[in-house]
């Protein structure tokens, strides 16, 4: 517990809290190989939603002269908002997992893109830099090291799709924010500037410094195999207590929706939840058992991704939310492929004629081809973001969608 939460983005009342000590301990204690296994023992995964190892991602950074750490801050998946807690009150800490992390890499520049809306907790991390430079800990001979290290605060102009790293990196360059082929465009291999990058999330890069001061062994006991740790899920929707709690991996969506979320308003059932981000198949109210591991939801048929729980309860109309998720994916689609570009405006349309009444039953089986033709055919993710949820809820609420279909009942008042 910070001793002032009220200002704790300040880096005096983050170094009453032990702050900047694991930087200390690497640069005094450590040679970056040992971070790096220190990271891998902890068997933390990636929290910006693809769930890889993150010391196995630290040591594929090809070997040059020449490399950046880019922090991916632009959390722009509906229904997330973790990232922003931690860049507006905890910024120091990011900063120094930042500082570790650049030891263990060989790192002497590194870059936080933040999304565009993200105004405060922007103008909190510029300021957290400035005091990281004034204390000696940022800029030259950090430490009293000889390593430097430079970081740059760089605001995005609030597209979803830098927050696919390939994009990010060309939206930093300058560059329109679209998606890079991968082969050749690894970012470990060519990155920025066509430089081996790591791409890492806030919460990944802020939970380091913790893993060094008391090691990743203890780290790894935390949670449960395959997803170790403590991670930090947003819950919202028609829960009585909304809000982000950081837990041990491996509770049931149910335990955290009742301990956590306090329940459902007025008492109702759950009729649907989405697990992992607005992009993540949806499970129905009878599969709160799922475990909230990576592996577990996974096996269930969907993602945990970004961490972003939303609770729907028995009186919501699923047209109408299927409807506004679409209609997020096809308005932020780069338009860069074809299957995207089209395909997203095609599954909105066709909602968008069941809201109206003036679906058909073909319109439902359309729907289904149409998303088939999307997932996995597409440069980036964003494509499959659309085609997946879309799927998910025509397997699990058909008789819904059918009920608007064949009443030609319309939505739209």
């Amino acid at each position: 517990m910070r001793e002032n939460p009220e200002n704790s983005h300040l880096i005096d009342v983050y170094e009453k809290n032990n702050g900047y000590s694991a930087a200390r301990k690497v640069f005094k204690e450590n040679n970056p190989g040992d971070v790096i296994e220190e990271i891998k023992t902890s068997n933390i995964r990636g929290r910006g939603g693809a769930g890889f190892p993150t010391g196995v991602k630290w040591g594929f950074l090809a070997e040059d002269e020449e490399r950046y750490l880019v922090i991916n801050a632009d959390e722009s998946e509906p229904g997330t908002f973790k990232d922003r807690i931690l860049l507006e009150r905890d910024p120091h800490q990011l900063i120094e997992g930042i500082i570790v992390t650049s030891f263990a890499s060989n790192i002497s520049k590194a870059f936080i893109y933040i999304r565009g809306e993200y105004a405060k907790p922007a103008r909190r991390v510029q300021d957290a830099v400035e005091q990281a430079y004034e204390k000696g800990y940022l800029g030259k001979n950090i430490f009293d090291s000889g390593k430097d290290l430079d970081v740059v605060v760089h605001l995005g102009a609030g597209a979803y799709i830098c927050g696919e790293e390939t994009a990010l990196l060309n939206s930093l360059e300058g560059r329109r924010g679209e998606p890079r082929l991968k082969p050749p465009y690894f970012p470990a291999v060519k990155g920025l500037y066509n430089k081996p990058t790591l791409v890492n999330n806030v919460e990944t890069i802020s939970s380091v410094p913790w893993i060094i001061n008391n090691s990743g062994k203890d780290y790894a006991k935390l949670g449960v195999e395959g997803s170790t740790g403590t991670r930090i899920f947003s819950l919202s929707g028609h829960v009585n207590n909304p809000g982000n709690f950081e837990i041990e991996m491996g509770c049931s969506f149910g335990e955290v929706i009742d301990n956590f979320g306090n329940g459902i308003k007025e008492n109702k059932s759950v009729k649907a939840y989405i697990p992992g981000g607005a992009s993540a198949p949806w499970f129905t109210g009878e599969q709160l058992d799922i475990k909230m591991t990576i592996d577990d939801v996974a096996n269930a048929g969907s993602m945990l991704g970004s961490g972003a729980v939303v609770v729907m309860d028995e009186d919501t109309n699923l047209v109408l939310a299927a409807k506004s998720i679409v209609s997020f994916f096809a308005h932020e689609s780069c338009g860069q492929c074809t299957p995207c570009r089209e395909g997203t405006g095609w599954l909105y349309k066709i909602l968008s004629n069941i809201v109206s009444g003036r679906g058909s039953t073909n319109d439902l089986e359309q729907l289904d081809r149409i998303a088939s033709q999307i997932e996995g055919h597409c440069i980036c993710a964003l494509g499959d973001a659309a085609a997946m949820p879309v799927r998910s809820f025509l397997n699990n609420f058909w008789q819904e969608f059918e009920y608007y279909v064949d009443n030609k009942e319309s939505m739209v008042k």
